[in-house]
């Protein structure tokens, strides 16, 4: 399965082409966008991150899209669902973890809002599942946006020696 075309007013989410990948990982050495998501990764590591999207989808029925502008067709972020296997003590729940990244010069312009309440129509219509997430304290702007999206905390945890903040989202009609 590959990812489903969404459109909204100003954005596309679809299915991510090795055409991403430069624009993905220059976004990803910017500081405003690794700051809290634990730091640069090499260009390698960048890689292996970039193809778990599509592996996701043929293998869960579920991933992350690419997100692009359409006045421009610039190269946005990336949104949506993975089973990531963390190393998160205590565990996450085996449900999907919502996931979103954008870069440095779209913060600030509502897409991060746009862009999540697009996904989240099609996992509550196509998954019906409660749904977490997981997000550093300090980054106020994401948790503004989940707690908008109805993600709620529900614990702290250890992620890789740091606290991160667990947040859920209930099942549509839960």
């Amino acid at each position: 399965m590959d990812a489903p075309l969404i459109t909204t007013d100003r954005l596309i989410l679809r299915a991510q082409t090795l055409a991403d990948f430069d624009a993905a990982y220059a976004a990803g050495q910017e500081e405003r966008v690794h700051r809290y998501i634990g730091g640069p990764l090499t260009r390698a590591q960048a890689w292996e991150k970039f193809l778990r999207g599509p592996s996701f989808w043929s293998l869960l029925g579920y991933g992350l899209w690419t997100i692009e502008e359409q006045a421009s067709g610039a190269y946005v972020g990336q949104i949506g669902f993975g089973r990531f296997e963390r190393e998160i003590d205590p565990p996450l729940p085996a449900i999907p973890e919502g996931a979103w990244v954008f870069g440095p010069d779209f913060h600030g312009k509502g897409y991060g809002g746009e862009a999540l309440a697009a996904a989240l129509r099609w996992a509550d219509a196509q998954l019906n599942s409660k749904l977490c997430c997981i997000i550093a304290p300090e980054n106020e702007p994401s948790l503004r946006l989940a707690a908008r999206h109805g993600f709620a905390e529900t614990r702290r945890a250890d992620y890789h020696g740091s606290e991160t903040v667990v947040l859920e989202r209930p099942a549509p009609g839960g």
